[in-house]
């Protein structure tokens, strides 16, 4: 599975020449369905050819723009490494795709800027959360959503804990090793003093802790820029350790506890969810109550008229934002002037609460994708402003 990272959604934000082409569709971990999975994207690139050939382009510019993609088409090795969606964004500057946990709708959207709507889920205040599963033989970093769960690949973390201790034998013999000149002078070789018997409690804790700021470290370049809860699995007695090597500040107090190369993936999501579900609400539940209290006293610190939300997001003064999933509103956003039009036609890769959602989310703010009955207004939007 790929990361979705705050810099990624920069690079698909940033204004460029040309047509922009997003690509949405689910797609397949394993069986016959996979080699339906290429069939599905061949038909949504024709769809995109077709849009592109009506929309002006010259169909040389569209073949060299639809080209990165139709090359994956016969990527065997592509197709056998997915998650539960696909998301492909092509334009002048190449191509771009992210294998996520979301089951995406078929979605062809060709315009000025990407559609970036259905990713919403994963980057919603109550969307994703990490797993990080612990044992003796491997180390595991998984993202959920409420539905799906995938592994994440680690590059930078070592492989386990029975590698990183270096145990050379039943016994426990602990091996020292320092460098020592050969006979004659002639280079370095390593020279082993032997300690026999069993490690003590206090050596076999340093360790462990060694071992953990290894993989706290290696995980800094996945967790840096994100404020997304990680969740611990692992049994009992090294839980804590993990805690005192730990330096991601969105750890969860309260872990899963067992032998995680015991538990299914999916009970492992099942579990984790359970823990992570009650913050999200709280966390929900305490925006909508701002938004209230400051809208019911007139605050100009909370509205739900688009036209001051839009620009207020762009610029980084949204705190909080709740938007309505599903709806739609139609416009553009003169970033000159902070002026907002809003239109009655479907316009697509203008959707204006799409847009002040993802500037929202990259300006550090907090975004709350739900359904319209619980956005805290009588609009499809409600946000609270830093000031």
């Amino acid at each position: 599975m790929d990361m979705l990272t705050d810099n990624d959604l920069w690079i698909l934000m940033k204004k460029s020449d040309g047509r922009r082409v997003s690509v949405y569709m689910p797609t397949h971990r394993m069986g016959q369905e996979i080699q339906q999975d290429s069939i599905r994207l061949k038909n949504l690139l024709g769809k995109a050819e077709n849009r592109l050939v009506a929309g002006g382009l010259r169909t040389p510019d569209v073949q060299t723009l639809l080209e990165p993609a139709r090359d994956l088409l016969s990527d065997d090795l592509f197709w056998q490494h997915q998650s539960d969606g696909l998301a492909i964004f092509l334009s002048s500057d190449g191509l771009r795709y992210y294998r996520l946990p979301l089951d995406f709708e078929p979605v062809v959207v060709v315009g000025d800027r990407f559609h970036v709507k259905p990713l919403l889920p994963l980057l919603s205040g109550n969307g994703r959360f990490y797993i990080l599963a612990l044992s003796q033989q491997e180390v595991r970093l998984l993202q959920g959503t409420r539905f799906n769960v995938s592994e994440i690949e680690l590059e930078k973390v070592p492989a386990g804990l029975a590698q990183a201790l270096r145990y050379e034998d039943a016994q426990k013999t602990i091996q020292f090793h320092t460098s020592t000149t050969t006979p004659g002078g002639r280079g370095e070789r390593p020279a082993i003093f032997h300690g026999q018997g069993t490690a003590s409690a206090d050596e076999q804790k340093e360790h462990i802790l060694r071992y953990f700021r290894q993989v706290d470290e290696g995980l800094h370049e996945i967790l840096v820029e994100t404020r997304i809860p990680l969740v611990l699995a692992g049994v009992e007695y090294l839980l804590p350790l993990y805690r005192e090597a730990n330096t991601y500040p969105h750890l969860v107090d309260e872990g899963i506890e067992g032998n995680p190369e015991q538990l299914r993936v999916e009970e492992l999501h099942a579990r984790a969810w359970s823990i992570v579900e009650p913050l999200f609400l709280a966390a929900e539940e305490e925006a909508a109550g701002r938004y209230r209290q400051l809208a019911g006293s007139g605050s100009e610190q909370a509205s739900d008229d688009l036209t001051k939300v839009v620009p207020a997001a762009y610029v980084g003064r949204v705190e909080e934002l709740f938007v309505a999933r599903d709806a739609q509103r139609w416009g553009t956003f003169d970033p000159a002037n902070h002026e907002v039009q809003i239109h009655d036609d479907v316009e697509p890769g203008k959707d204006l609460l799409d847009f002040a959602a993802i500037h929202t989310f990259l300006n550090r703010g907090a975004v709350y994708a739900t359904e319209p009955e619980q956005v805290p207004s009588e609009t499809s939007l409600a946000a609270v402003f830093r000031y």
